[in-house]
């Protein structure tokens, strides 16, 4: 048996990328030295061997392959553990590499986008799952309805979540470009990652890129509700398109927005199907239209398959998933990596509490959020909320480029005529949440991160705390 030892094996695409090499039968091996749930409750439930930080003596004498994430702290000359990895002259590889060969015999379908990328492939492989079709997929989230993140199936199609960013330290290619897609679905392109593409026309690049190399068979089904998808769509051999427009050739029509979202699939203006689903915001129908337009083009789930999968699909955790339970406040978790994921998760929680006022726990995480080019984001990015709880900015990699303070955050966020609380730690954030949530408000919490700890007990403390 192959042995595979993966630096920093603690984020969502590096554990799935152990899993897929697990069901392809190799000895999986990892190490990380941030290790908090999600991540470590879903590395120890696969149970390969793990160490907590980095060191030498972590990597196996024997083994034959290694993998190396692209997080700051990855390189030789900072990490004791890579430096020894490039000494033992044993094979070093990316996760794209690795998640490319691993599905080299399979139809691939790559997920690509600004935004709502693990969404959909999640739902798009969820329809295959629920119909047992044993496809391959990987996801960059956690998946409700699915026990893995990834899977090597022995159906024809893999279905992946493939993303713009670079794919390494010695690799400035976009990770996408390493799978070989043989079809594209594109929700957006709408300029983010400014640490690495610091104009729109060098992020645009990748993606043209992606399309360009599809073979001519390749398909792009392509959400032209998007002013960038449809700048870009033309370099595609063929595509399709879909969205909440009526222009699209699949679109949803006669929406209505509660507890669970009902709606008409349209295809060359012809009714294909009611949906209904559990998932909420307009985004969401979007996602869903994008998933059924690439399903039921190729063939892959009957139109009964598709209706059963989408009113089935829990959704994503961290993109829009209730969290509180027995709590009268209303709590819901999303993403909110970046201007646009933050305002569709807004925007649902708006249109299906129309009568509640929103407080918002947000944390400036990524790179995008914590950039000084990005400020003007702060000036409409909360609009109608009743308050925001700023948590203090994320320090990874703060010296690479122009952090912003929790404080200058805050002002701008005020000076938008919103009400901006500065919040440090657990302590101050069940203090201020105390003060701000009343029986008439829902709480959305905006992060890529885990609020350093808080969220992992903000579900219960909600529950006790509102009866």
């Amino acid at each position: 048996m192959k042995k595979a030892h993966i630096i920093g094996v603690a984020g969502v695409a590096m554990s799935a990328t152990a899993k897929l090499l697990m069901d392809a039968r190799w000895d999986v091996s990892g190490s990380d030295d941030d290790f908090y749930p999600p991540a470590s409750d879903y590395v120890e439930k696969l149970g390969f061997i793990f160490h907590q930080g980095y060191r030498p003596s972590n990597i196996p004498e024997d083994v034959d392959l290694v993998i190396i994430g692209r997080n700051a702290k990855l390189t030789p000359e900072t990490n004791p553990e890579v430096e020894h990895a490039h000494e033992m002259g044993v094979e070093i590889k990316s996760f794209p590499e690795v998640v490319a060969e691993l599905t080299i015999d399979a139809h691939k379908i790559v997920v690509a986008g600004s935004y709502g990328k693990s969404t959909v492939t999640s739902i798009a492989a969820w329809a295959l799952v629920h119909t047992e079709k044993d496809p391959s997929y990987f996801v960059g989230a956690y998946p409700l309805d699915m026990e893995f993140t990834s899977h090597k199936g022995k159906g024809e199609v893999a279905i992946i979540e493939g993303d713009e960013y670079p794919t390494a330290h010695w690799d400035d290619s976009s990770k996408f470009l390493h799978f070989n897609a043989d079809d594209v679905l594109l929700t957006a392109v709408e300029h983010d990652h400014v640490n690495v593409f610091p104009t729109y026309k060098e992020y645009v690049q990748p993606f043209i890129k992606l399309l360009r190399n599809m073979p001519e068979h390749g398909l792009l089904v392509a959400c032209i509700d998007n002013k960038g998808v449809a700048e870009v769509l033309a370099h595609a051999p063929q595509y399709i398109t879909y969205g909440l427009s009526e222009e699209a050739l699949w679109h949803a029509t006669n929406i209505s927005y509660g507890e669970t979202t009902i709606f008409d699939l349209m295809h060359d203006n012809k009714v294909v199907a009611k949906l209904q689903t559990q998932l909420l915001g307009s985004h969401n129908v979007q996602n869903i239209v994008g998933a059924a337009a690439l399903l039921l083009t190729r063939e892959l789930v009957t139109v009964e398959e598709l209706q059963s999968a989408v009113a089935s699909f829990s959704g994503v955790r961290r993109r829009l998933n209730k969290i509180s339970t027995t709590s009268r406040i209303p709590t819901y978790e999303g993403f909110g990596s970046s201007y646009e994921k933050a305002r569709a998760a807004i925007d649902a929680i708006a249109l299906h509490y129309p009568d509640k006022k929103i407080v918002t726990l947000f944390e400036p995480h990524t790179f995008s959020w914590r950039n000084r080019d990005a400020l003007e984001w702060y000036d409409t990015v909360f609009e109608e909320m009743k308050d925001v709880l700023v948590f203090h900015p994320a320090e990874q990699g703060a010296d690479t480029h122009k952090q912003l303070t929790q404080n200058e955050i805050v002002g701008r966020i005020k000076a938008s005529g919103i009400s901006a609380i500065p919040v440090q730690d657990a302590n101050s954030v069940y203090e201020k949440l105390t003060e701000t949530l009343t029986d008439d408000t829902v709480l959305l919490v905006l992060t890529s991160g885990n609020l350093d700890g808080v969220l992992d007990t903000l579900p219960e403390w909600l529950d006790s705390t509102f009866i």
